[in-house]
C-alpha cells in the first residue's frame, strides 16, 4: 500500500472501523455540522458527499458561528476534538476582528519591531497630520480607543481642529452605530446622551475613533472600499492565502465632504447592509465591482506600475496585520479561518486597513455574488483539507498547486524557512567545493 492508502486506512480504522480486506476503504463517511443555513455552504458540503449531523452528534467538519466556537473551546465545555475534526474559527479570533484589539496589536507589533531595531519600524518626518509616521507600517489611520484613550484623542484633535473623525463601536459590524464628528462638542454631546459612555467604571461598550480618510479614491464620483477574503490555516507558523476574486463596494450617493452631508451614511459608509436601504441602490449589480475590473480601470487611468505597487502594498498590509496578531493568537491545529478584510484606497493610491471580519457575510445579493461565494467556500475546502479530502490535523497544511483554485499564497513561514535552510546548505556546499581546489 502507498503511504496515502496506509494513512487513509489508519484514519478509517480509528473513525469508522469499516476497512475492507485489502486495507482500502469502501466509502468514506464525512459528517458536517453548521449553525448557518446558507446554500453556499450546504451545497458545497453535499457536493462532496458529506452527511449533515447535529451539533451533539459526531462531526468531522464544523462551520460554526463565533459564539458556538467560543463555547466549544471554553474550559467549561470539557469538549476535546480528535484528529479528524476541524472547525472554521480560531479560539480568540477577536484579537484580529475586534476593532480595538486589532489597533492595540498593530501598535504593539510596531513598538516591538522598533525596540528590536528592525528596519521595518523605520520612521520619517512627515508634513501630514500626526508628524512622524512609519515608513513601512503606516497602514491604519490614527486611532484611539474610547473611553481609555479619551485624553490622548483630545490632545491629537486640538492639533488639527478642522479634521473629521469616525466613531465605531468595537463589538458591532455591518455599519451599526457608526457616525462622523468634526467638532469636539459633538462627541461630548453624544457622550452625555449615551449616559456616561466614557465613564470606565460603568462598563459601557468601548468605541474606536479614527481619523477619517477624507481623500478616498473616487470612481464615478463615488466612494468605495475593497472586500478581500484571506484564509489562514495556521498562525504559528503563519500560513495565509488571498482569494483573487474580491470586490469593491460602492456608495450609492456621490461623495461630498460638506458639513451638511456629515450624517449621510449613503455618502460615507460602503457597507451593503447600509446601502441596500438607499433609493439609488441597484439590485442587479448590488453596487459591486470585481477587483479585476478595478485593476483594469487603474491600469488604464494611473498606469500599470503604480497599480502593481498598490496591490503589492495591499498584500504587505494583510501579511503584517496577521503577523501583528500571530503571537497572541491561539493557533489550534483543528482551526482555520476566512477573514473579510475591508480596505480603503485614498486618491494617492495608498491602501488603508479599515477592519477585519471573522464572519464575512455569505448572503448573496446578486447572481455574481452567489457564484463568487460558492467558489470561495469550494476553494477554502480544497485548501484546508488533505489531498484525500478527509479532515486530519496531522496533515502538514501545504496544499498542492491543483488545490489552490482562486487562492494565491501570501505567506507560508514553514516553506520560507525550508527555502532559507536549503539556500544556506547550497551556499555551504559551494564554499566547501571551492575550498577543495585551493
Amino acid at each position: 500500500m502507498t503511504y496515502e492508502q496506509k494513512r487513509l486506512a489508519s484514519n478509517l480504522a480509528n473513525m469508522y472501523g469499516r476497512i475492507g480486506p485489502s486495507g482500502v476503504h469502501e466509502r468514506i463517511k464525512i459528517c458536517f455540522c453548521t449553525d448557518l443555513d446558507k446554500s453556499v455552504l450546504v451545497n458545497n458540503f453535499e457536493k462532496r458527499g458529506w452527511v449533515q449531523v447535529g451539533a451533539d452528534d459526531d462531526w468531522n467538519f464544523y462551520w460554526a458561528g463565533v459564539q458556538t466556537c467560543r463555547n466549544i473551546f471554553s474550559v467549561d465545555s470539557g469538549y476535546r476534538m480528535h484528529d479528524n475534526q476541524i472547525i472554521n474559527h480560531f479560539p480568540n479570533h477577536y484579537e484580529l476582528s475586534r476593532k480595538d484589539l486589532l489597533v492595540k496589536n498593530i501598535k504593539r507589533y510596531r513598538k516591538d519591531l522598533e525596540r528590536d531595531g528592525s528596519p521595518l519600524a523605520e520612521k520619517t518626518e512627515s508634513n501630514q497630520p500626526g508628524g512622524a509616521r512609519y515608513l513601512y507600517l503606516d497602514f491604519i489611520p490614527v486611532t484611539f480607543v474610547l473611553p481609555a484613550d479619551y485624553n490622548m484623542f483630545v490632545e491629537e484633535y486640538r492639533k488639527h481642529p478642522q479634521s473629521t473623525w469616525i466613531m465605531k463601536p468595537c463589538g458591532k459590524s455591518q455599519g451599526a452605530g457608526i457616525f462622523l464628528i468634526n467638532k469636539l462638542s459633538k462627541l461630548k454631546k453624544w457622550s452625555r446622551e449615551a449616559k456616561g459612555a466614557f465613564h470606565p467604571q460603568i462598563g459601557k461598550e468601548s468605541y474606536v475613533i479614527s481619523r477619517y480618510i477624507d481623500n478616498p479614491l473616487l470612481i464615478g464620483g463615488k466612494k468605495f472600499d475593497l472586500r478581500l477574503y484571506v484564509l489562514v490555516t495556521s498562525f504559528r507558523p503563519l500560513k495565509a492565502y488571498l482569494f483573487k476574486l474580491g470586490f469593491c463596494r460602492f456608495c450609492t450617493v456621490k461623495y461630498d465632504t460638506s458639513v451638511t452631508e456629515l450624517d449621510n451614511m449613503y455618502v460615507h459608509l460602503t457597507n451593503v447592509s447600509v446601502q441596500k436601504h438607499g433609493g439609488e441602490y441597484n439590485n442587479l449589480h448590488g453596487g459591486k465591482w470585481s477587483v479585476q475590473n478595478l485593476r483594469l480601470y487603474l491600469e488604464g487611468t494611473r498606469g500599470k506600475e503604480v497599480t502593481d505597487r498598490l496591490f503589492g502594498s495591499i498584500s504587505w498590509l494583510i501579511v503584517h496585520s496577521l503577523r501583528a496578531v500571530a503571537p497572541v493568537m491561539a493557533s489550534d491545529r483543528h482551526c482555520f479561518e476566512c477573514y473579510g478584510y475591508d480596505i480603503i484606497i485614498d486618491n494617492n493610491l495608498k491602501p488603508w486597513l479599515v477592519e477585519v471580519n471573522a464572519s464575512p457575510s455569505l448572503t448573496s445579493t446578486t447572481v455574481n455574488d452567489r457564484i463568487l461565494k460558492y467558489k470561495l467556500i469550494d476553494n477554502i475546502l480544497s485548501v484546508v483539507l488533505p489531498p484525500d479530502g478527509v479532515p486530519d490535523v496531522r496533515w502538514n497544511k501545504i496544499p498542492g498547486p491543483e488545490a489552490m483554485g482562486n487562492f494565491e499564497l501570501l505567506l507560508d513561514e514553514e516553506l520560507a524557512s525550508q527555502d532559507e535552510s536549503q539556500a544556506n546548505t547550497t551556499n555551504k556546499s559551494k564554499m566547501n567545493s571551492g575550498n577543495r581546489w585551493k
